[in-house]
């Protein structure tokens, strides 16, 4: 595996490369162009500019979070042929430069969901949180406004102020869209694109809805075991594949994280490790990556990872606000360092036991 940290460029992030390349073992990013919108094609110059400027860096592009996809897409209305050609059209320029591996998501209107963006632990540290309690009693409307003030200032991934500001259209759009018809739209995106993933060997890895079950009423499909093999099935190409988010699919106690790791083998081409800390089945808060400050055994689901033969990129994922960081929530430099650093001990220590017997 290679350990990297989710980097959103120079002109967006907090965080500067030579600071990630400063923390031992993390030899990549994953990047993104934070400033194109679903639908756009991505040049091949602007996608050699990002790799240019990372590898001067003393690093290197270890995939692409996110190309986002269109909601014309997602709701296969006419209009979704022309998204679609756009985007292969993207992906044959990332293949081009030498890009194998994007992550997506298939969520309506909201790419994630979080009640609060700074909730304060008992060491005084702060972290994303949800509370299904808060969601009933909330406008959707109001949710954009409801956690905003607690941005530090940041662009949100998938919150951008100017997609909030059309959340009664984008309602209005999903209104007839279940779980049966997103996943048929989800099948027809995934086979106009193999062709071109096939040519160019670009592993597409779909990121878990979170949480991992509805939220005001919209469909989610990628929540579970049953629901991912379904996908895997249904376009049956190696380089249709997942991103495994322990904090996502780990938002249902029910998922069990390194059983769903062993059945996904070979199809597994990204994956993001974080803890979470249950106060009740409805009401998490993101912790430390340390299994002991949460509610996951994160040595047995990086040994699942270990035994499956994973060798894609992993990053640690949210971490907590520390040391008077003020960044994007869940994505300050410090406390994902020390994830990094925990995450490869943990490596290590099983890659040791399992050659020394």
């Amino acid at each position: 595996m290679e350990m990297i940290l989710r980097w959103y460029g120079s002109k967006f992030d907090t965080v500067t490369l030579k600071q990630i390349r400063q923390i031992p073992g993390v030899t990549g990013v994953i990047t993104t162009l934070y400033d194109t919108a679903p639908g756009e094609i991505w040049s091949r110059e602007r996608i050699r500019a990002m790799i240019n400027e990372v590898e001067e860096a003393g690093l290197h592009v270890s995939g692409i979070e996110s190309v986002n996809i269109h909601d014309a897409i997602k709701t296969g209305v006419p209009e979704r042929e022309q998204y679609i050609d756009n985007y292969i059209t993207t992906l044959e320029n990332l293949g081009k430069e030498g890009i194998h591996m994007v992550c997506y998501n298939f969520m309506p209107v909201f790419d994630w969901t979080r009640t609060e963006l700074a909730r304060v632990r008992p060491d005084g540290s702060t972290v994303l949180a949800y509370t299904q309690e808060a969601i009933d009693a909330l406008d959707p409307e109001k949710m954009f406004e409801s956690i905003s003030g607690e941005a530090n200032g940041a662009i949100l991934p998938g919150w951008e102020p100017e997609r909030m500001a059309k959340i009664k259209e984008l309602f209005e759009m999903y209104k007839d869209i279940d779980d049966e018809k997103l996943f048929a739209n989800l099948k027809y995106f995934l086979e106009r694109i193999m062709p071109v993933c096939d040519k160019y060997d670009i592993n597409m890895a779909i990121h878990p809805d979170d949480p991992a079950w509805s939220v005001f009423g919209l469909p989610r499909i990628i929540i579970n075991k049953e629901n991912i093999l379904r996908m895997m099935k249904m376009v049956d190409n190696p380089h249709n594949g997942v991103t495994f988010c322990s904090g996502s699919y780990g938002t249902n106690l029910n998922n069990d994280l390194p059983d769903m790791i062993r059945s996904l083998k070979g199809r597994i081409h990204f994956a993001h490790v974080r803890n979470l800390k249950f106060i009740s089945p409805t009401n998490f808060e993101e912790s430390a990556h340390l299994s002991s400050d949460g509610s996951f055994d994160m040595y047995e689901i990086m040994k699942a990872l270990y035994e499956i033969g994973f060798s894609g990129p992993i990053r640690p994922d949210h971490g907590r606000m520390i040391w008077d960081e003020v960044a994007m929530p869940g994505y300050g430099l410090y406390d994902r360092a020390l994830g990094a650093t925990y995450l490869n001990g943990l490596w290590e220590a099983i890659d040791k036991a399992a050659t020394r017997g």
